[in-house]
């Protein structure tokens, strides 16, 4: 398979007509002027020097709301990557946009200029949620957007956000439940940060909200990722790309932000996986030495950030030394060796048990951002 990669345009907050709390979208793409046609062929130029050749290429436009915007200066922006598209030098084009942003005449314009993949920030399906958040549209909004953009035979993505004023466990995963029948091309899970210079600072600095701690992020964001998993959802990024000025210290003031995030998130999924049949098979693990056999794309993620995982499995199960072996065997699938305990385990079957089993240990009512 060809490497796939992206050409980001930033467009910082370009034709969004509501202050969301949580956004500062100038800190967030770190792009402080309006972009021009002239600076997206040559943002376009650049990056193509980059690729490899037969690599599969996509301009993206990131940022503000892009449908929001003056429909003569969406058209003129479009107009560059369609070039591109029609000499064969890109393959495709994405965009994101409001849920509140969609109508035939936009459709009918992405369409003309050959638009791919439209991505509707949608944040959460609560409406108690929305509103905390300034998003100034409701969730009728955006199944009416989701209907549309389907119509029209686009790809459909669909973001969401965990931590927001007013959210819970109960009411994120009743979104993550919604965007699987929604059945998006791809879905972000962003937990929310606190950025500098919004109104959601403000709040945190009076103590009217409370950011999620890192822990609190990757436990919910594990459980979130593991049923889209399981619904076949194409999860293309947890947590917000990190920039240089998109770091804790720096516009970051306080939140869950690492610059691995989804490492984190899935190594947490592979230490529940093994901690749910280790203790369900009450294997003798005292002493012994535990071998692990999986696909080489996952084995990092096994072991865990700087080995966090091996760590926590020998401290909590005594192991006397854990291996991790590189095999040609599926994704889905490892095998454990601990003396004459050898398994092969389908990895999908272990996470539906483990999750359930997970969610029903919590109280997921709790309201966790006040």
């Amino acid at each position: 398979m060809s490497k796939h990669y992206i050409i980001p345009v930033f467009v910082p907050h370009f034709g969004c007509p509501h202050d969301c709390i949580f956004c500062n979208q100038k800190k967030i793409t770190n792009v402080s002027t309006t972009i021009t046609s002239e600076e997206v062929e040559s943002t376009i130029n650049k990056y193509l020097g980059y690729f490899r050749p037969n690599s599969f290429i996509e301009v993206a436009f990131y940022g503000g709301s892009f449908t929001a915007i003056d429909m003569d200066i969406q058209k003129e922006l479009l107009e560059v990557p369609l070039k591109y598209k029609e000499k064969g030098l890109i393959n495709e084009i994405r965009l994101s946009t409001r849920p509140d942003a969609i109508s035939k005449e936009i459709l009918d314009n992405l369409a003309e200029y050959k638009v791919d993949t439209i991505e509707l920030g949608v944040q959460s399906l609560d409406e108690s949620v929305l509103m905390a958040s300034g998003r100034g549209h409701g969730i009728e909004d955006v199944y009416h957007a989701v209907d549309m953009i389907k119509s029209y035979r686009f790809k459909l993505g669909l973001q969401m956000m965990v931590g927001l004023p007013e959210d819970e466990l109960k009411k994120s995963l009743a979104t993550a439940k919604e965007f699987i029948k929604l059945e998006p091309d791809c879905v972000r899970i962003y937990p929310t940060l606190v950025i500098k210079d919004t109104y959601l600072e403000k709040l945190m600095i009076k103590d009217k909200y409370k950011p999620l701690t890192i822990s609190e992020a990757i436990d919910i964001s594990t459980i979130i990722l593991a049923i889209f998993k399981l619904n076949n959802i194409n999860v293309i990024r947890v947590g917000l790309q990190p920039t240089e000025n998109i770091q804790l210290g720096k516009d970051v003031v306080a939140g869950p932000f690492h610059p691995a995030f989804r490492q984190l998130v899935e190594a947490n999924i592979y230490k529940l996986i093994l901690d749910y049949y280790f203790e369900n098979k009450q294997i003798e693990t005292l002493g012994k030495i535990l071998e692990i056999s999986a696909h080489k794309k996952i084995i990092s993620n096994i072991a865990g950030q700087k080995s966090h995982n091996i760590k926590y499995w020998i401290d909590k199960y005594g192991f006397k030394k854990i291996k991790i072996n590189a095999k040609d065997i599926e994704l889905d699938r490892i095998f454990i060796k601990i003396d004459n305990h050898y398994r092969e385990l389908d990895l999908n079957l272990l996470l539906e048990d483990c999750i359930l089993d997970n969610l029903s240990s919590k109280n997921s009512t709790q309201n966790y951002r006040k």
